[in-house]
């Protein structure tokens, strides 16, 4: 794109060092005016240092915002319905925040009369990916500045000179590398790089904020109730919460007794392998829960199509696609499996571990009366013979034909 076709930019703005360098590149670079928005979708940081360095950078439309809410509501709640894990194990905790942060940047540069929008996000990662299939979704002819795919301040040494020729704090401990990247919200916190690039080796214990150790955890298990209304957690312990209170809560029980650790080597959309380590503690408390919920108040069937599909939903999310038809698609049909998913379901935490050890539902499918080893006047064993000769029969004719 020609540099003199932007005017007004919106820049996702943490107030780090990078962000703080891209938005003095931008004004440099592409002589425009910079929009700074900053979302609290809680990383556990405060945010009017972001305020007051954009200031000083001479920024003039600022946005900081609470969307802790929203992101639990609207992004982690529907994906948690849908039990969602990439490759099996990954609760995709910096993959949901993208949709919603990319929302907003749009939003904004239409409120603002902005012609572009521009991220932080390097040109090995995913996180570009999400930004920009967000972003074109929802606005086709929005332009997009990455400024990692242009500027030649590839090390962190240039970033450190870029900076202090434009006198743009910086803080102490990024003179020198740090020992990995982290990213952090209500769902969880990732690390990544540097001193964790070997996958061989064991990540330091003092790195993790979210939990402590399992060797640490108390040694008396905790009982917890957790309660669902429509396939969404509404109660913890017999107290209604709003979703990001909620999640704030199971974070803070999870952590304490370990809960919610992952050393995960994964497939990014870009082509490479990466490994990542992960606290998610509310998450994973709250996707143990919900399958239970589910196993007493889901038919077989559809408890079956749901989880023939979530590994294609997982990767939509994962890849970007939160506002592709076909992730919407899927949405509908995985919301319209959760309607009388409602109850109460009782775990253990415990060393590492978070147990079901209980769950009850007013619209429970679960049969005493069908299913106990005593003596039951509502179910005829013999009508198993005539199931099983069915249902062999095709294997039978096989058999017969093939020898």
């Amino acid at each position: 794109m020609s540099k003199g076709d932007i005017k007004k930019v919106v820049l996702a703005y943490s107030g780090g060092l990078d962000t703080s360098i891209i938005l003095k590149w931008l004004q440099d670079t592409y002589n425009c005016e910079v929009v700074t928005f900053t979302a609290d979708i809680g990383q556990g940081e405060e945010l009017e240092p972001a305020r007051a360095k954009a200031e000083m950078l001479g920024i003039k439309e600022i946005h900081i915002e609470d969307l802790r809410e929203e992101f639990v509501r609207d992004f982690v709640f529907p994906m948690m319905r849908a039990n969602a894990l990439y490759e099996g194990v990954y609760l995709l905790g910096t993959s949901i925040a993208r949709p919603l942060i990319g929302k907003r940047l749009i939003e904004i540069a239409q409120a603002t009369g902005a012609d572009a929008i521009s991220h932080g996000a390097t040109g090995k990662g995913n996180d570009q990916v999400r930004f920009e299939l967000t972003a074109y979704a929802l606005k086709p002819d929005i332009k997009v500045i990455a400024p990692w795919r242009e500027w030649d301040l590839n090390s962190r040494t240039k970033l450190i000179d870029y900076a202090m020729k434009h006198q743009i704090p910086v803080p102490k401990d990024k003179h020198g590398d740090a020992p990995y990247s982290m990213d952090a919200n209500l769902l969880h916190i990732s690390y990544e790089g540097k001193a964790l690039e070997d996958p061989w080796v064991q990540p330091d214990d003092d790195m993790f904020r979210l939990t402590v150790s399992p060797e640490k955890a108390p040694d008396t298990p905790e009982y917890i109730e957790i309660e669902f209304v429509g396939g969404d957690a509404v109660a913890v312990n017999g107290e209604k919460l709003s979703p990001a209170a909620l999640l704030t809560r199971l974070n803070a029980l999870g952590g304490k007794h370990g809960v919610g650790r992952l050393d995960l080597v994964e497939n990014r959309f870009v082509g490479m392998k990466s490994r990542g380590v992960y606290e998610t503690p509310g998450g994973t408390i709250l996707h143990i829960a919900h399958r239970a919920m589910e196993s007493i108040t889901l038919d077989r069937e559809e408890a079956h199509l749901k989880d023939g599909v979530m590994p294609k939903y997982a990767e939509l999310i994962y890849n970007g696609f939160w506002y592709a038809p076909e992730r919407l698609a899927l949405q509908a049909l995985i919301d319209q499996t959760q309607k009388n998913v409602t109850g109460v379901v009782r775990l253990k935490l415990y060393k590492g571990n978070a147990s079901v050890v209980g769950r009850k539902s007013p619209v429970s499918l679960y049969r005493m009366d069908y299913v106990t080893f005593e003596e039951d006047t509502v179910y005829d064993q013999y009508d198993a013979n005539g199931f099983i000769r069915l249902n062999a029969l095709r294997l039978r004719l096989g058999k017969l034909a093939r020898g």
